[in-house]
């Protein structure tokens, strides 16, 4: 597997169709994001998805295939009159877990679970951030503290801040 730019590794982006005009964003926000921690874009392997569903399946080819270092999983599921959403992301969550666990690859969750297109469209570039950003940004932490663990570092762990969602509940 080849590296690009300061020793960022190559990772695949899987990205649902479904609700395309709010995955296509969340993609757009992963690249940047990629870019931004120093990955060469033109490096990344987007597989496309027909839709959530299909996630798992193809974060696991992607991740068994050899040329890349982990997985973005990104989509997004629009609650309905029916609990439809709620199997599918539940089928989803515990299929990608299953990938990153049985392949040795970290894939990481960017799947929208919302109740409103307005607040999918808040989640995929508006004003409550870009989840697939934050997706790829997990990944590339996950993969930094498993290449330390790797190299015997102990403390392995991320140094970016976090949200604290509690503290904001509280507060």
């Amino acid at each position: 597997m080849t590296t690009h730019h300061a020793g960022i590794p190559p990772v695949a982006l899987v990205v649902a169709q479904y609700n395309a005009s709010i995955t296509h964003a969340l993609r757009d926000g992963a690249v940047e994001a990629y870019a931004a921690a120093g990955g060469d874009p033109g490096g990344l392997i987007v597989v496309e998805a027909p839709g959530a569903f299909e996630l798992p399946v193809l974060s696991a080819a992607a991740a068994r295939s050899g040329r890349c270092a982990g997985v973005v999983a990104l989509g997004c599921l629009i609650e309905g009159e029916t609990t439809h959403a709620d199997h599918i992301a539940n089928a989803v969550a515990n299929g990608l877990v299953q990938v990153g666990l049985q392949t040795g690859v970290p894939v990481t969750f960017g799947l929208l679970t919302v109740a409103t297109v307005e607040q999918a469209r808040a989640r995929a570039g508006g004003g409550e951030g870009n989840k697939g950003a934050e997706a790829m940004q997990a990944l590339l932490e996950t993969l930094a503290a498993t290449a330390a663990l790797s190299r015997g570092e102990t403390g392995a762990r991320s140094t970016a801040a976090k949200p604290d969602k509690a503290a904001a509940v509280s507060g």
